[in-house]
């Protein structure tokens, strides 16, 4: 059975738990809700999560375990010198028996014999039904893709059956347990509790996963780099190793790269928060209701533009054109018509992230401000303060706190951008302080450290996993910071 129709008979039952319960709960009141302690949809929604819940469990755990016992098998059913090859032979060998365990379900009786008969024969079979395998299938693949196909029919029917039981068994049992004072309403809340501190959890537990799966992969770089050379060195020449070497040879120095984010970063938000806090001021304080639901929505737009078109932007005009200018400034100035800015580098790369950023700190100051209570801005006003005093020394320290909030938030996008700075930076890892030459980040070289068919093994692959679990050390590090000073500014205005 489908794993969809299952579980849409799973909803089928739940509905009719949830239904039967609620009128069992009234046929046991003798129909006068006043003589029950919960109402008749908390003695359904007890039914419902009784028939519901533990089966959808059995269902997950059946999905996830069932699959490791069938593949174990099979793997088992492999001749001994099938098992003594290498790993990746062995999964080169299970993947051709899948392939076959597929075309197998297609094939006839008299066909199924001429599979087992001859191994090219076999293939042309198999081709025919749509299924391409690198090979010619030998006899033990065509047994073991039996094999596959009979233990999952097995456990498929299994599981149908489990998980249909359970769910029947789970609303007869709840449905004998319901009584007028009965309190389902306490055992529904506690389950939805349940749901909602699992829910919660959930972001922790992932961010616990990635930093567990970074520090595991950034230990073994460790081993091979010393820290004080990775944390501390200023040349960055990785030197790729041959696939399968775990030669140490090449220099992994951070500071470059570190340099280089924290430059193009701090370039953009110089772009970024004074045009997109003003923007939001105007808005919030200043604009016309009319023109405010027309600036807004467009400001916006930019947000939704994907980063690669900012970096085609960057690449093909911004680039292009400040290189022109600086030419023409140079020239007027020295007639020499070189160009001092060249169309990679920091300034455009800084520019165009800039330009990305504004919808982020404009909205989000926008709404910062509009929720500062109104009572603050007529006692000002009433005070006789002007507009703009009020703006500057009223609602500008109210919305301070938000206002640091949606900064650090823009900043950790600038921290985090890709592409614009594959396109508008390059991938130069240099150290120095002109904005208008080439620089690079972190993240890039994350990507291109991890570009292209290699393992995990060298580190000049493992390299990546140190330079992640950095960059997630520094934001944490800020958002610490950020959270002490919105707190210490808060307690003003509390």
């Amino acid at each position: 059975m489908n794993i969809s129709i299952l579980l849409l008979i799973l909803a089928l039952i739940g509905v009719s738990s949830y239904v039967l319960g609620k009128r069992r709960a009234m046929a046991l009141a003798g129909g006068r809700p006043s003589s029950m302690h919960s109402r008749s949809g908390y003695h359904g929604s007890y039914v419902l999560i009784w028939a519901l819940i533990p089966s959808a469990l059995i269902l997950a755990a059946w999905l996830i375990i069932s699959p490791i016992i069938v593949n174990s098998a099979v793997h088992e059913s492999f001749p001994d010198d099938i098992k003594a090859q290498p790993e990746a032979q062995q999964s080169l060998t299970y993947g051709m028996v899948v392939s076959i365990a597929r075309g197998l379900t297609q094939v006839s009786p008299q066909e199924y014999d001429a599979l087992k008969a001859d191994p090219a024969t076999a293939r042309a079979v198999l081709a025919s039904k749509g299924v391409a395998i690198a090979g010619d299938p030998q006899p033990f693949m065509i047994e073991s893709a039996e094999k596959l196909n009979n233990m999952s029919a097995v456990s498929r029917i299994a599981m149908v059956f489990v998980v249909l039981a359970t769910a029947i068994a789970g609303a007869f049992r709840a449905l004998r347990g319901l009584a007028p004072r009965f309190r389902a309403r306490n055992k529904v809340e506690k389950v939805i509790l349940g749901a909602l501190v699992l829910a919660s959890s959930i972001a922790i537990l992932t961010t616990i996963g990635i930093v567990m799966s970074m520090l595991t992969e950034a230990t073994q770089f460790f081993r091979m780099v010393p820290a004080h050379q990775f944390f501390f060195g200023t040349v960055w020449d990785p030197r790729f190793a041959a696939a399968g070497s775990t030669d140490s040879s090449g220099q992994f120095g951070l500071i470059p790269l570190l340099a280089g984010t924290l430059y193009i970063g701090f370039v953009a938000m110089l772009v970024a928060v004074p045009v997109g806090l003003f923007s939001a001021i105007y808005m919030a304080e200043y604009a016309s209701p009319r023109l405010r639901s027309i600036a807004k929505p467009l400001l916006e737009v930019l947000a939704g533009i994907p980063t690669i078109v900012y970096g085609f932007f960057a690449l093909t005009t911004v680039g292009p054109f400040l290189r022109d200018i600086s030419a023409q400034i140079n020239g007027l100035a020295t007639g020499d018509y070189a160009s001092f800015i060249q169309a990679q580098s920091v300034i455009t790369a800084g520019f165009v992230m800039g330009i990305m950023l504004i919808p982020y700190v404009s909205s989000l100051s926008d709404d910062i401000i509009t929720a500062v209570p109104r009572s603050l801005r007529d006692g000002s006003l009433g005070l006789g303060a002007t507009r703009s005093e009020t703006v500057k020394k009223v609602i500008l320290p109210a919305a301070l706190p938000g206002i640091v909030g949606a900064i650090l938030m823009t900043a950790s996008r600038a921290i985090g951008e890709t592409m614009i700075v594959v396109l508008a930076a390059g991938v130069a890892a240099r150290l120095q302080l002109n904005p208008f030459e080439p620089m690079t980040t972190v993240t890039v070289k994350i990507v291109s450290q991890l570009t292209g068919d290699l393992e995990f093994t060298s580190p000049q692959t493992l390299v990546a996993f140190a330079l992640g679990i950095t960059l997630f050390a520094i934001t944490l590090c800020l958002n610490i910071y950020a959270l002490y000073i919105v707190r210490k500014y808060r307690e003003q205005y509390e």
